[in-house]
């Protein structure tokens, strides 16, 4: 699960610091905000799933935690680097809003996830 997480987060890196010209324009209103949600739904959603292999507690919030935190802390860094070494891209702090949502919904979604499959094996 690492390696899969690992290679997500270099996908989203890539994808949002990649020259937005060298992207194909849709004009759909505000399609890059539903971008950066799913980006870290999925982004949190595998860091998740990885923890949880590492913190082997199954009632541990720590894997929840830990995911939200670094998906922020990420997506907020990506903020930075697009408005300091991007000509083409700026700093959004609605993109922030946005991955804190898909981050949020990993996180929910997740817990259901489990508390599901723990109720079904009852």
């Amino acid at each position: 699960m690492f390696w899969i997480a690992l290679l997500w987060t270099g996908v989203v890196l890539f994808l949002c610091l990649v020259q937005s010209d060298k992207i194909p324009a849709v004009n759909i209103e505000n399609l890059d905000k539903v971008v950066h949600a799913f980006f870290h739904f999925v982004f949190t959603s595998l860091w998740i799933l990885f923890f949880k292999t590492q913190i082997k507690d199954p009632d541990s919030y720590k894997p929840y935690i830990i995911s939200f935190l670094f998906s922020v802390l990420f997506g907020v860094t990506i903020e930075i680097l697009q408005g300091q070494y991007t000509t083409t891209r700026k700093e959004d702090a609605l993109d922030v809003l946005a991955n804190m949502v898909g981050a949020s919904l990993a996180v929910f979604s997740v817990i259901l996830y489990f508390k599901n499959r723990r109720l079904s094996k009852i």
